[in-house]
């Protein structure tokens, strides 16, 4: 069965992506179009470049998630640093590490660039807060005159796991010098299943999508710094089911995560194996259930198809 396939942000609950795509393996699906934010984002460009579900679950459960929180000096002093950092820079951590890393991953396959890839084969979801606009890239890179021969995949994702307030925004400028500062692509849309859309599809687009047990934050806020976290973590995780369609509940897999966190950076072997598990056996049941001929059917008699 051949698919698209989307996948949300979701920080290091990532790994369970790892356990649906080797369910998805397992019933011979096989990928048309990526695209993802965040955390997704990483998946979807490891997918393109020719990783399959037992390699992105090794590479994943080898990083050190703490890695991700690229510190200063700054960052060493208590409290007053994270809050220097968060004023000079706009974030209180560097994101640089996860660029290299993915970088070194997408090499060891010959990828660099958009460039390297076939065309539409991969979308990263990022935001422009300069301009205030969706950035899907490599596909808005006109817009800067930029060519996708010229921006590494690596740096795409990084620009849209640039989670607003912890890590810096990514400074990018246009052939014209104009700069933007880019950051999360889960500012404008975490979970983009939209994006594969067309009248009368060939194939599903399947999205993969994080359900957690509630929207955990500190009650107490003693600093900004305390301040800006529950912010940060209330608008990416208080993304409600009820808000979605039915048309769009019906080709998501729909992945519990308990109550682990999107910057939960030191999750135990637990809590790894957990969300790995977590991720294959909402794959598998939700394959057991999906009947795509009944699905363009209930599009057609909701009107869907009038939306393009």
């Amino acid at each position: 069965m051949r698919a698209d396939a989307v996948f949300e942000g979701g920080g290091v609950r990532g790994i369970a992506f790892a356990g649906a795509i080797q369910a998805m393996e397992e019933a011979q699906v096989e990928w048309q179009r990526l695209a993802g934010t965040s955390a997704g984002a990483v998946v979807a460009a490891l997918l393109a470049s020719g990783y399959n579900s037992s390699e992105i679950k090794t590479v994943m459960s080898e990083l050190d998630f703490s890695t991700l929180r690229g510190k200063t000096i700054l960052n060493r002093i208590p409290l007053v640093g994270s809050l220097l950092e968060l004023i000079i820079h706009l974030g209180i951590y560097k994101i640089d590490y996860l660029e290299t890393w993915l970088d070194e991953l997408l090499l060891k396959k010959g990828i660099c660039t958009f460039a390297d890839l076939p065309e539409g084969k991969l979308k990263i979801i990022a935001s422009d807060v300069t301009n205030g606009r969706i950035l899907i890239l490599p596909d808005d890179l006109a817009r800067y005159r930029i060519r996708p021969s010229e921006l590494k995949v690596s740096t795409a994702v990084k620009m849209s796991a640039s989670l607003p307030f912890f890590f810096r925004p990514v400074k990018w400028k246009s052939k014209d010098q104009q700069k933007s500062y880019i950051l999360d692509g889960g500012l404008l849309s975490n979970f983009p299943i939209w994006l594969f859309d067309v009248p009368n599809p060939r194939f599903p687009t399947f999205g993969f999508y994080f359900v957690k047990d509630e929207v955990t934050i500190n009650p107490v806020i003693p600093t900004p710094i305390h301040l800006f976290k529950n912010i940060f973590k209330t608008m990416l995780q208080a993304h409600d089911l009820r808000y979605m369609s039915a048309e769009t509940l019906e080709r998501t897999i729909q992945i519990p995560t308990g109550t682990i966190n999107t910057t939960d950076f030191k999750l135990t072997e637990e809590e790894t194996a957990f969300l790995y598990q977590s991720g294959y056996e909402a794959a598998k049941k939700f394959l057991s259930q999906w009947d795509f001929e009944k699905h363009k059917t209930n599009r057609s008699k909701n009107g869907i198809m009038d939306r393009f």
